[in-house]
C-alpha cells in the first residue's frame, strides 16, 4: 500500500498546531489588552461609593472642574480627593450607608479607591489641559454624564477614533469657556461666532500643522 504522509507530516502538523496557538494567544492577548485600556463602552464599573453624575451634574448642576480640580491645568483630570465629597456630605447625608466609604477615607487619610472608567494604555499619552484650553468639550469624549446614574465609557479610546477628531478638530471645538457645558447646543449664528470658531480652528492647525496626526504626538 502507498504510504499517504510524508515523513515529514508530523512536523508539519505540529508546526501547524504551534502557529494556530500562538494566533489564539495574540488574540486573547490584544482583548485582554483592550479590556484593560477601557474599551468596554456602556459598561458601569462596580465602585466604592455609587456616585451618580446623573444627580450632581444633570441635577444640581455642578460643574466637572469642582470635583476634577487639575483638568486645566494638568495632563490628568485627577480623581476627586475626599475633602471635595465632604465639603458638601459634612452637612448633608451626614449618617448615609453608602458614603461610609468617604467618611472611612477622611478618617484614615487613605483616597477612595476609585475604579478609573476611562483608561488609555500606557503607551499613550494624552494631555487633558492642552484639550480643554484648545476648546475640546468634556462631552466630546466622556459623553452626557449627567444623563448617567453611574458613569460608563461612552466611547472605546481606539486610536481610529481619535484620528477621526485630530484630522478633522473643527466639528468639536467650542469657546473654552462652554467645554464643561453638558447641554450647548453649538454656536449662534452671528457674524463673531464665524470669528471666534474660526479662531479656534487657526489656534489648532495653525500653531500644530504637521503634529495632529504624527505617532509621537500620542506615543512618547
Amino acid at each position: 500500500m502507498a504510504q499517504v504522509f510524508t515523513a515529514s507530516a508530523d512536523t508539519r502538523l505540529r508546526a501547524l498546531i504551534l502557529a494556530a496557538f500562538l494566533v489564539f494567544m495574540f488574540i486573547l492577548l490584544g482583548a485582554y489588552a483592550m479590556e484593560g485600556a477601557g474599551f468596554k463602552v456602556g459598561w458601569a464599573l462596580d465602585q466604592p461609593v455609587p456616585f451618580s453624575h446623573q444627580h450632581h451634574v444633570g441635577g444640581l448642576g455642578l460643574d466637572c472642574r469642582y470635583c476634577h480640580t487639575s483638568v486645566e491645568v494638568s495632563s490628568r483630570a485627577g480623581l476627586p480627593p475626599t475633602h471635595i465629597c465632604m465639603s458638601c456630605h459634612s452637612q448633608i447625608w451626614t449618617n448615609a450607608d453608602a458614603l461610609a466609604p468617604v467618611r472611612n477615607s477622611l478618617a484614615n487619610g487613605q483616597p477612595i479607591p476609585w475604579q478609573r472608567v476611562s483608561r488609555l494604555p500606557d503607551y499613550v499619552y494624552f494631555n487633558h489641559s492642552a484639550h480643554v484650553a484648545k476648546g475640546v468639550p468634556c462631552v466630546t469624549c466622556h459623553g452626557r454624564v449627567d444623563e448617567m446614574p453611574l458613569l460608563a465609557a461612552a466611547h472605546p479610546f481606539q486610536m481610529g477614533w481619535c484620528l477621526d477628531c485630530h484630522r478633522n478638530p473643527t466639528p468639536q471645538l467650542r469657546p473654552p469657556e462652554e467645554v464643561t457645558r453638558m447641554d450647548w447646543t453649538g454656536w449662534k449664528p452671528s457674524p463673531s461666532s464665524v470669528g471666534e470658531v474660526d479662531k479656534l480652528k487657526h489656534d489648532v492647525k495653525s500653531r500644530h500643522p504637521q503634529t495632529l496626526t504624527e505617532c509621537h504626538t500620542c506615543h512618547r
